[in-house]
């Protein structure tokens, strides 16, 4: 990576994410959240983690669609 990625606070993810904090350290403590760690005695969480979790449950929340036909499918 050729520069550092930005970190988000735990007060800044929550905010971005429009939840409580009490809500990020549950999904925390649960494994269910987007990865996290320590500086010392502070929690961070880089943006493309956050990004990349966000993706992930947009992918889970659409339905399973059928692709419409193209005319490449047929010969």
């Amino acid at each position: 990576m050729d520069q550092l990625d930005h970190l988000l606070t735990a007060q800044d993810l929550a905010a971005y994410l429009d939840v409580p904090l009490t809500t990020l350290y549950a999904w925390r403590y649960r494994g269910e959240g987007p990865a996290g760690f320590r500086v010392g005695k502070h929690l961070r969480y880089r943006r493309s983690d956050v990004e990349q979790w966000i993706r992930e449950r947009v992918g889970e929340s659409q339905p399973n669609r059928r692709r419409p036909p193209s005319a490449l499918d047929h010969p």
